[in-house]
Protein backbone atom coordinates (compact mmCIF):
# COMPACT_ATOMS: atom_id res chain seq x y z
CA UNK A 1 0.00 0.00 0.00
CA UNK A 2 1.20 3.53 -0.77
CA UNK A 3 0.18 6.63 1.19
CA UNK A 4 0.65 10.00 -0.48
CA UNK A 5 0.24 13.51 0.81
CA UNK A 6 -1.50 15.89 -1.60
CA UNK A 7 -3.76 18.95 -1.31
CA UNK A 8 -6.77 18.11 0.85
CA UNK A 9 -9.95 18.64 -1.10
CA UNK A 10 -13.39 17.69 0.21
CA UNK A 11 -16.24 16.17 -1.74
CA UNK A 12 -18.73 18.47 -0.02
CA UNK A 13 -16.93 21.65 -1.14
CA UNK A 14 -16.57 20.30 -4.67
CA UNK A 15 -20.29 19.51 -4.82
CA UNK A 16 -21.13 22.98 -3.49
CA UNK A 17 -19.01 24.61 -6.19
CA UNK A 18 -20.44 22.37 -8.91
CA UNK A 19 -23.98 23.33 -7.91
CA UNK A 20 -23.21 26.99 -8.68
CA UNK A 21 -22.56 26.20 -12.35
CA UNK A 22 -25.74 25.62 -14.33
CA UNK A 23 -24.96 26.23 -18.00
CA UNK A 24 -26.28 23.97 -20.75
CA UNK A 25 -24.87 23.36 -24.23
CA UNK A 26 -27.71 25.24 -25.94
CA UNK A 27 -26.82 28.29 -23.84
CA UNK A 28 -23.38 28.48 -25.45
CA UNK A 29 -23.69 27.45 -29.07
CA UNK A 30 -26.64 27.45 -31.44
CA UNK A 31 -27.57 28.73 -34.92
CA UNK A 32 -28.42 32.04 -33.24
CA UNK A 33 -24.87 32.30 -31.82
CA UNK A 34 -22.53 31.92 -34.82
CA UNK A 35 -18.74 31.93 -34.60
CA UNK A 36 -17.02 35.08 -35.84
CA UNK A 37 -14.59 34.06 -38.55
CA UNK A 38 -13.18 37.57 -38.83
CA UNK A 39 -11.41 37.04 -35.49
CA UNK A 40 -8.85 34.57 -34.14
CA UNK A 41 -10.12 31.86 -31.79
CA UNK A 42 -7.07 31.00 -29.69
CA UNK A 43 -4.67 33.38 -27.94
CA UNK A 44 -1.26 33.53 -29.55
CA UNK A 45 0.27 32.04 -26.39
CA UNK A 46 -1.44 28.77 -27.33
CA UNK A 47 -1.60 28.97 -31.16
CA UNK A 48 1.90 30.33 -32.00
CA UNK A 49 0.99 31.35 -35.55
CA UNK A 50 2.39 34.89 -35.62
CA UNK A 51 6.00 33.68 -35.68
CA UNK A 52 5.54 31.71 -38.91
CA UNK A 53 7.42 33.82 -41.45
CA UNK A 54 6.04 32.17 -44.59
CA UNK A 55 2.42 33.10 -43.80
CA UNK A 56 0.73 36.46 -44.37
CA UNK A 57 -1.75 37.99 -41.92
CA UNK A 58 -4.82 36.38 -43.48
CA UNK A 59 -3.17 32.96 -43.56
CA UNK A 60 -2.14 33.30 -39.91
CA UNK A 61 -5.75 34.09 -39.00
CA UNK A 62 -6.93 31.03 -40.93
CA UNK A 63 -4.39 28.79 -39.22
CA UNK A 64 -5.42 30.17 -35.83
CA UNK A 65 -9.02 29.17 -36.54
CA UNK A 66 -7.93 25.73 -37.75
CA UNK A 67 -6.02 25.39 -34.49
CA UNK A 68 -9.15 26.41 -32.56
CA UNK A 69 -11.07 23.62 -34.25
CA UNK A 70 -8.32 21.09 -33.56
CA UNK A 71 -7.98 22.33 -29.97
CA UNK A 72 -11.57 21.55 -29.06
CA UNK A 73 -11.50 18.32 -31.05
CA UNK A 74 -8.56 17.11 -28.98
CA UNK A 75 -10.41 17.96 -25.77
CA UNK A 76 -13.34 15.96 -27.09
CA UNK A 77 -11.04 12.99 -27.74
CA UNK A 78 -9.68 12.91 -24.20
CA UNK A 79 -13.15 13.29 -22.70
CA UNK A 80 -13.97 10.00 -24.45
CA UNK A 81 -11.56 8.07 -22.21
CA UNK A 82 -12.02 10.22 -19.11
CA UNK A 83 -15.74 9.40 -18.98
CA UNK A 84 -15.33 5.58 -18.66
CA UNK A 85 -12.46 6.07 -16.20
CA UNK A 86 -14.75 8.05 -13.91
CA UNK A 87 -17.67 5.64 -14.31
CA UNK A 88 -15.43 2.68 -13.43
CA UNK A 89 -14.13 4.53 -10.39
CA UNK A 90 -17.68 5.17 -9.19
CA UNK A 91 -18.36 1.44 -9.42
CA UNK A 92 -15.29 0.71 -7.30
CA UNK A 93 -16.48 3.12 -4.59
CA UNK A 94 -19.96 1.64 -4.32
CA UNK A 95 -22.11 3.18 -1.58
CA UNK A 96 -19.42 3.51 1.08
CA UNK A 97 -19.08 7.26 0.58
CA UNK A 98 -22.26 8.76 -0.82
CA UNK A 99 -20.74 12.24 -1.25
CA UNK A 100 -17.87 10.79 -3.27
CA UNK A 101 -20.28 8.80 -5.42
CA UNK A 102 -22.41 11.88 -6.04
CA UNK A 103 -19.37 14.00 -6.89
CA UNK A 104 -17.97 11.49 -9.38
CA UNK A 105 -21.37 10.98 -10.99
CA UNK A 106 -21.56 14.75 -11.43
CA UNK A 107 -18.05 14.60 -12.94
CA UNK A 108 -19.22 11.96 -15.43
CA UNK A 109 -22.35 13.91 -16.33
CA UNK A 110 -20.33 17.05 -17.00
CA UNK A 111 -17.82 15.18 -19.15
CA UNK A 112 -20.74 13.88 -21.23
CA UNK A 113 -21.97 17.46 -21.57
CA UNK A 114 -18.53 18.58 -22.72
CA UNK A 115 -18.43 15.88 -25.41
CA UNK A 116 -21.80 17.15 -26.66
CA UNK A 117 -20.55 20.76 -26.55
CA UNK A 118 -17.47 19.97 -28.61
CA UNK A 119 -19.51 18.07 -31.18
CA UNK A 120 -21.86 21.03 -31.53
CA UNK A 121 -18.87 23.32 -31.96
CA UNK A 122 -17.42 21.04 -34.66
CA UNK A 123 -20.68 21.26 -36.60
CA UNK A 124 -20.80 25.05 -36.27
CA UNK A 125 -17.16 25.35 -37.31
CA UNK A 126 -17.62 23.18 -40.39
CA UNK A 127 -20.69 25.19 -41.40
CA UNK A 128 -18.90 28.52 -41.12
CA UNK A 129 -15.33 27.78 -42.18
CA UNK A 130 -16.30 26.77 -45.73
CA UNK A 131 -13.65 24.07 -46.19
CA UNK A 132 -13.22 20.78 -44.37
CA UNK A 133 -10.57 20.38 -41.69
CA UNK A 134 -9.49 16.81 -40.95
CA UNK A 135 -8.75 15.73 -37.39
CA UNK A 136 -7.15 12.69 -35.79
CA UNK A 137 -9.22 9.76 -34.64
CA UNK A 138 -11.38 7.81 -34.42
CA UNK A 139 -12.06 8.69 -30.80
CA UNK A 140 -12.89 5.10 -29.85
CA UNK A 141 -9.54 3.78 -31.08
CA UNK A 142 -7.68 6.37 -29.03
CA UNK A 143 -9.81 5.70 -25.95
CA UNK A 144 -9.31 1.94 -26.36
CA UNK A 145 -5.53 2.38 -26.43
CA UNK A 146 -5.50 4.61 -23.36
CA UNK A 147 -7.90 2.47 -21.34
CA UNK A 148 -5.85 -0.70 -21.80
CA UNK A 149 -3.42 0.79 -19.29
CA UNK A 150 -3.71 0.70 -15.50
CA UNK A 151 -6.39 2.83 -13.79
CA UNK A 152 -3.72 4.85 -11.98
CA UNK A 153 -1.80 5.49 -15.19
CA UNK A 154 -4.98 6.72 -16.90
CA UNK A 155 -5.93 8.78 -13.82
CA UNK A 156 -2.52 10.49 -13.94
CA UNK A 157 -3.04 11.39 -17.60
CA UNK A 158 -6.48 12.72 -16.70
CA UNK A 159 -5.03 14.76 -13.85
CA UNK A 160 -2.45 16.18 -16.25
CA UNK A 161 -5.26 17.20 -18.64
CA UNK A 162 -7.42 18.77 -15.93
CA UNK A 163 -4.62 20.98 -14.60
CA UNK A 164 -3.53 21.76 -18.16
CA UNK A 165 -7.04 23.06 -18.86
CA UNK A 166 -6.85 25.32 -15.82
CA UNK A 167 -3.48 26.69 -16.90
CA UNK A 168 -4.63 27.41 -20.45
CA UNK A 169 -7.63 29.44 -19.39
CA UNK A 170 -6.10 31.28 -16.44
CA UNK A 171 -2.76 32.05 -18.09
CA UNK A 172 -3.78 32.64 -21.70
CA UNK A 173 -7.50 32.93 -22.37
CA UNK A 174 -8.85 34.94 -19.41
CA UNK A 175 -6.23 37.67 -19.89
CA UNK A 176 -5.30 37.48 -23.55
CA UNK A 177 -3.44 40.82 -23.59
CA UNK A 178 -5.84 42.74 -25.75
CA UNK A 179 -6.12 40.19 -28.55
CA UNK A 180 -9.49 40.54 -30.26
CA UNK A 181 -10.55 36.92 -29.97
CA UNK A 182 -13.97 35.62 -31.01
CA UNK A 183 -16.09 36.11 -27.86
CA UNK A 184 -18.18 33.05 -28.68
CA UNK A 185 -15.14 30.78 -28.71
CA UNK A 186 -13.83 32.36 -25.50
CA UNK A 187 -17.19 31.74 -23.88
CA UNK A 188 -16.95 28.02 -24.69
CA UNK A 189 -13.51 27.87 -23.10
CA UNK A 190 -14.65 29.79 -20.03
CA UNK A 191 -17.63 27.56 -19.30
CA UNK A 192 -15.59 24.41 -19.93
CA UNK A 193 -12.94 25.71 -17.50
CA UNK A 194 -15.53 26.39 -14.81
CA UNK A 195 -16.45 22.72 -14.57
CA UNK A 196 -12.93 21.43 -15.08
CA UNK A 197 -11.91 23.33 -11.93
CA UNK A 198 -13.96 20.80 -9.95
CA UNK A 199 -12.70 17.91 -12.05
CA UNK A 200 -9.06 18.73 -11.29
CA UNK A 201 -9.76 18.46 -7.57
CA UNK A 202 -11.80 15.28 -7.99
CA UNK A 203 -9.13 13.61 -10.07
CA UNK A 204 -6.54 14.52 -7.44
CA UNK A 205 -8.68 12.62 -4.93
CA UNK A 206 -9.07 9.74 -7.39
CA UNK A 207 -5.30 9.39 -7.75
CA UNK A 208 -4.95 9.36 -3.97
CA UNK A 209 -7.67 6.71 -3.57
CA UNK A 210 -6.29 4.41 -6.26
CA UNK A 211 -2.69 4.77 -5.04
CA UNK A 212 -3.65 3.69 -1.52
CA UNK A 213 -4.40 0.21 -2.85
CA UNK A 214 -1.07 -0.20 -4.67
CA UNK A 215 2.47 -1.16 -3.70
CA UNK A 216 5.65 0.45 -5.05
CA UNK A 217 6.04 -1.83 -8.11
CA UNK A 218 2.44 -1.09 -9.12
CA UNK A 219 3.05 2.64 -8.70
CA UNK A 220 6.14 2.35 -10.89
CA UNK A 221 4.13 0.47 -13.51
CA UNK A 222 1.51 3.24 -13.46
CA UNK A 223 4.23 5.81 -14.14
CA UNK A 224 5.33 3.64 -17.08
CA UNK A 225 1.74 3.67 -18.31
CA UNK A 226 1.46 7.45 -17.95
CA UNK A 227 4.62 7.95 -19.99
CA UNK A 228 3.49 5.46 -22.64
CA UNK A 229 0.17 7.28 -23.03
CA UNK A 230 1.90 10.67 -23.22
CA UNK A 231 4.22 9.39 -25.95
CA UNK A 232 1.22 7.98 -27.81
CA UNK A 233 -0.60 11.32 -27.56
CA UNK A 234 2.55 13.09 -28.78
CA UNK A 235 2.44 11.05 -31.98
CA UNK A 236 -1.20 12.03 -32.35
CA UNK A 237 -0.34 15.70 -31.98
CA UNK A 238 2.31 15.41 -34.69
CA UNK A 239 -0.24 13.78 -36.98
CA UNK A 240 -2.68 16.62 -36.24
CA UNK A 241 -0.08 19.19 -37.29
CA UNK A 242 0.22 17.54 -40.70
CA UNK A 243 -3.58 17.57 -41.05
CA UNK A 244 -3.67 21.25 -40.05
CA UNK A 245 -1.14 22.13 -42.75
CA UNK A 246 -3.20 20.32 -45.37
CA UNK A 247 -6.34 22.08 -44.11
CA UNK A 248 -4.53 25.43 -44.39
CA UNK A 249 -3.54 24.69 -47.98
CA UNK A 250 -7.14 23.81 -48.86
CA UNK A 251 -8.57 26.87 -47.12
CA UNK A 252 -6.12 29.32 -48.70
CA UNK A 253 -5.72 27.69 -52.11
CA UNK A 254 -1.98 27.72 -51.61
CA UNK A 255 0.50 24.86 -51.98
CA UNK A 256 3.43 25.20 -49.61
CA UNK A 257 6.97 24.40 -50.61
CA UNK A 258 8.92 21.74 -48.72
CA UNK A 259 10.74 24.47 -46.79
CA UNK A 260 7.50 26.28 -45.93
CA UNK A 261 5.81 23.10 -44.76
CA UNK A 262 8.84 22.30 -42.64
CA UNK A 263 8.79 25.74 -41.01
CA UNK A 264 5.09 25.46 -40.17
CA UNK A 265 5.50 21.87 -38.98
CA UNK A 266 8.40 22.61 -36.62
CA UNK A 267 6.72 25.63 -35.02
CA UNK A 268 3.33 23.99 -34.71
CA UNK A 269 4.63 20.68 -33.35
CA UNK A 270 6.36 22.52 -30.51
CA UNK A 271 3.24 24.64 -30.02
CA UNK A 272 1.03 21.55 -29.63
CA UNK A 273 3.56 19.89 -27.35
CA UNK A 274 3.81 22.94 -25.08
CA UNK A 275 0.04 23.32 -24.93
CA UNK A 276 -1.04 19.71 -24.44
CA UNK A 277 1.99 18.03 -22.89
CA UNK A 278 4.47 20.41 -21.26
CA UNK A 279 1.88 22.66 -19.62
CA UNK A 280 0.22 19.72 -17.88
CA UNK A 281 3.40 17.89 -16.89
CA UNK A 282 4.84 21.03 -15.30
CA UNK A 283 1.70 22.34 -13.57
CA UNK A 284 2.59 22.83 -9.87
CA UNK A 285 -0.42 20.86 -8.62
CA UNK A 286 0.29 17.94 -10.94
CA UNK A 287 3.94 18.03 -9.88
CA UNK A 288 2.99 17.91 -6.18
CA UNK A 289 0.82 14.87 -6.67
CA UNK A 290 3.41 12.93 -8.67
CA UNK A 291 6.25 13.87 -6.31
CA UNK A 292 4.21 12.57 -3.36
CA UNK A 293 3.32 9.44 -5.29
CA UNK A 294 6.84 8.56 -6.49
CA UNK A 295 9.90 10.85 -6.37
CA UNK A 296 11.65 8.56 -8.84
CA UNK A 297 8.64 8.56 -11.12
CA UNK A 298 8.45 12.33 -10.97
CA UNK A 299 12.10 12.60 -12.01
CA UNK A 300 11.34 10.53 -15.11
CA UNK A 301 8.32 12.66 -15.97
CA UNK A 302 10.22 15.91 -15.37
CA UNK A 303 12.99 14.78 -17.73
CA UNK A 304 10.44 13.99 -20.43
CA UNK A 305 8.69 17.33 -19.88
CA UNK A 306 11.86 19.22 -20.84
CA UNK A 307 11.49 17.88 -24.40
CA UNK A 308 8.07 19.52 -24.71
CA UNK A 309 9.00 23.06 -23.73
Amino acid sequence: MTAITIPKYSYSSILNDAAKITWQVQDLISPDQPLDFTKPFLPEAIAHVQVIACLDADEKLTLNQIRGNSYLHLFGLVEEFILPLVVNHVQSIGHENIEATEAYLCFAEEESKHIHLFRQFAAAFEAGFESRCEVIGPAKAIADFVLQHSPLGVALVTLHIEWMTQRHFLDSVRNHQGEQLDPQFCSLLKHHWQEEAQHARLDTLMVEEVAKTLDSPAISAAIDDYIAIIQYLNQGLKAQVQLDITSLEQATGRTFSVAERDEIRQIQELSYQKAFLGSGMSHPNFVKTVQALSPTGYARIAALATTFS
